[in-house]
C-alpha cells in the first residue's frame, strides 16, 4: 500500500519568460511534492494582475512566489516594487523568491536588502533548495 503525502505548499507561482526553466522548475515541484498546483507566467504583469484580482480570495493566493530578475516588459526588480503596493495580509501570505541565473553582485544586493523578498536562489532551482524552504 502507498502512502501519500500531502504537498507542503497548496499553489506555488513561476515567473520566467524561459519556458525550459519554466517547465524544469514546474517539474520538480511536482515530481517532489512541493507544491499541489502551479500557477506559470511568462510575463510578470499578468501575474501580478492574477495577484491584484485575487487579493481578497486568500485560497486562490500562491504561498510560495519564484520569480526571474530579466523578465521583459516588467523586470523581478519592477514586480517587487509594484507587490510592495500589495496589502500587508498578502504579503505575509506570499513568501518570494528570486530565482536567477545572475552573477552580477548589484542584483544580489539589490534583493537581499528588498524586505519582501525572503530570499535570492540561483538557478536551476534545486530538489534540496525546495526541501530548505520552511513551511511557516
Amino acid at each position: 500500500m502507498t502512502v501519500e503525502t500531502q504537498p507542503k505548499f497548496e499553489k506555488v507561482m513561476i515567473i520566467d519568460d524561459n519556458n525550459i526553466d519554466l517547465y524544469i522548475t514546474k517539474r520538480l515541484i511536482i515530481k517532489t511534492n512541493f507544491g499541489k498546483k502551479v500557477l506559470e507566467f511568462v510575463d510578470a504583469n499578468e501575474a501580478l494582475n492574477y495577484l491584484e484580482d485575487n487579493q481578497d480570495n486568500i485560497s486562490q493566493m500562491p504561498q510560495i512566489i519564484f520569480i526571474d530578475i530579466y523578465v521583459p516588459e516588467m523586470s523581478g526588480f519592477e514586480f517587487m516594487e509594484s507587490y510592495d503596493k500589495l496589502p500587508a495580509t498578502l504579503k505575509k501570505y506570499c513568501k518570494v523568491y528570486i530565482i536567477s541565473s545572475t552573477i552580477d553582485e548589484h542584483d544580489i544586493e539589490r534583493s537581499r536588502l528588498d524586505k519582501n523578498l525572503t530570499a535570492f536562489q540561483v538557478k536551476p532551482v534545486t530538489k534540496e533548495f525546495l526541501e530548505s524552504i520552511p513551511l511557516d
